[in-house]
């Protein structure tokens, strides 16, 4: 397998990094202060194409692969990764789950606002009791003829106070256990439907993170996404765009950390001499290239197999297990390299150092992934 990228590829990679460079790096430490991504750099990235990027043509988005939507991901996470999550979400999560289970009815009502950035997606799955164990979830939507009333609460939300439309996983049947989910796309000006306050973070500032509640919310059966009962097997099937979000990401975070770490190495002085000249610091550059260099080529693998249509469980659950360890060891070492001055919020390591730790949590622990990946090896 080739996992070089297309002229075109690295054309909207290249885009995406002025974009980046431009309108997300010099504001990024701002966001994280002031916990929050204004509504104009949301548009802008919907009027660039970055929130329909995978997207059919047919319904506004650009149709592109997952491959190129790697390359761009990098890029931006790079220089804020709490507006990449924002990014990944709504098009790995959200975008893609109505677009391949929505009817036409709710592709045209839904997804075609979507794909500009007029209604962000937010993902509603987590519930404070159920994370890992979905199949304990205990939001319920009970079949009321002409509606479904949901009731419930949905924790760590993204984009959950920009949302416009909300992916929200429910039990029709109690009684089934993960048989018995099914998926539903929710307004959130609708009654019933609360959105709890902004939560405080280690890291990912600049993203929205909040709690959602659900209250008797009645939810017009046009607006089930998929079949009744399909909501466990769906969830499991968009993990895999989710989990090579996360790896994209991390990627961007690591690389971002390396380019630091070699610009302070380079200037710092020491002992009369730049302390890159150090065989400490250069191992430390070595090994942090390599495992880099080792998780694009785990991402991209993965990428590949999605966009030609094959199975690619295994292989997404290596890309987002190595990719998020990878983000955390060097950020740590560049942290390292930066000694004190690394600790310091006047450099951006600090910040990196904060945000990639999230990306061993979220869209399946490290343990899960190791779970999963052991499971298929195993399974013959």
């Amino acid at each position: 397998m080739d996992f070089r990228l297309s002229e075109d590829d690295l054309e909207l990679k290249q885009m995406a990094r002025d974009f980046a460079e431009k309108r997300l790096y010099p504001r990024a430490e701002e966001f994280d202060e002031q916990e929050t991504t204004p509504r104009e750099l949301i548009d802008e990235a919907g009027q660039l194409g970055y929130l329909g990027f995978t997207a059919l043509e047919e319904y506004g988005g650009m149709g592109l692969s997952t491959v190129a939507f790697g390359g761009v991901l990098e890029e931006i996470c790079g220089a804020c990764a709490g507006f990449g999550i924002l990014v990944s979400v709504h098009n790995s999560l959200c975008c893609e789950i109505v677009g391949k289970f929505g009817s036409e009815e709710l592709k045209q009502k839904y997804l075609t606002r979507m794909v500009t950035g007029e209604w962000v997606g937010s993902y509603c799955i987590t519930e404070p009791d159920a994370g890992t164990d979905v199949a304990s979830l205990k939001a319920t939507a009970e079949d009321k003829g002409d509606h479904f009333l949901l009731n419930g609460t949905k924790a760590f939300v993204t984009s959950g106070g920009w949302a416009g439309a909300l992916i929200v996983f429910a039990k029709t049947d109690p009684e089934a256990g993960h048989h018995g989910i099914s998926c539903f796309i929710v307004e959130p000006g609708w009654d019933g439907v609360t959105l709890g306050k902004a939560e405080k973070k280690c890291g990912m500032k600049a993203s929205d993170t909040r709690e959602i509640s659900f209250i008797d919310v009645k939810v017009p059966k046009e607006n089930l996404l998929g079949d009744l009962g399909q909501g466990f097997m769906m969830a499991v099937t968009i993990l895999n765009s989710g989990r090579l979000g996360v790896s994209f990401q991390s990627i961007g975070i690591a690389q971002a950390a390396l380019d630091e770490a070699i610009k302070y190495c380079k200037e710092r002085k020491q002992f009369g001499r730049p302390i890159a000249s150090f065989q400490a610091i250069r191992f430390k550059i070595a090994d942090m290239a390599t495992r880099l260099d080792a998780s694009r080529l785990l991402a991209y693998r993965a990428a590949q197999l999605k966009d030609e249509g094959q199975p690619c469980h295994r292989e997404a659950s290596m890309a987002k297990l190595f990719c998020s360890q990878t983000a955390n060891y060097v950020v740590n070492e560049a942290l390292q390299i930066h000694g004190g001055y690394g600790y310091m919020k006047e450099y951006p390591v600090e910040r990196y150092f904060r945000d990639a730790r999230l990306t061993e949590i979220y869209e399946g622990t490290t343990e899960v992934q190791r779970m999963v990946i052991s499971k298929d090896i195993l399974k013959d």
